[in-house]
């Protein structure tokens, strides 16, 4: 279930509860095991996961898409508090985990910080996610900007995933 999204401008904004205890979710999102079952958008496939938990630890992952392409991405993290928050630099990655720009948008943000906050009330667990660019030029935050609705989409999709995955035994 989503909630209401208010974003400040330029910030992205977005907030889903989950049936699971806060553990699992965080859990979820930060362990190799778990992520190859439900991480990127909806018809993607993990093709590799490697995560480093710690501070300045990186989690670099490859998707292929339905249509065969790959797509590269990598997280820096900045800041870990289990179970309640991830704080980490968000880019495109090629395999050898080098930044690359986004393959389908030249003018996106080369980095984006993200910050996961997750909360529990009664056994569910409120996650939101909140990015915005980091180091951008006026022209890369209006592409950040105006690709909201389309980010929000990608998000619902991944995090519907994610709870499916939750929900099995």
């Amino acid at each position: 279930m989503e909630r209401e999204n208010k974003s400040t401008k330029g910030e992205f904004l977005m907030t889903r509860t989950f049936d699971a205890p806060c553990d699992l979710v965080f859990k979820s999102w930060t362990e190799r095991e778990r992520l190859m079952h439900w991480w990127g958008p909806k018809g993607f496939t993990m093709r590799a996961c490697n995560i480093d938990l710690r501070s300045g630890g990186v989690f670099h992952y490859g998707m292929q898409a339905p249509d065969g392409g790959v797509m590269w991405g990598k997280w820096i993290f900045r800041e870990i508090v289990r179970p309640e928050r991830l704080i980490f630099v968000v880019s495109f990655s090629d395999e050898a985990g080098g930044e690359t720009r986004h393959p389908w948008a030249p003018d996106w943000p080369l980095k984006t910080l993200s910050t996961l906050s997750f909360s529990e009330h009664d056994g569910r667990t409120t996650l939101t996610a909140q990015g915005v660019p980091l180091d951008a030029s006026e022209s890369e935050r209006a592409a950040f900007e105006a690709g909201h609705e389309s980010m929000r989409q990608g998000w619902s999709g991944t995090l519907d995933q994610l709870a499916q995955y939750l929900a099995k035994p």
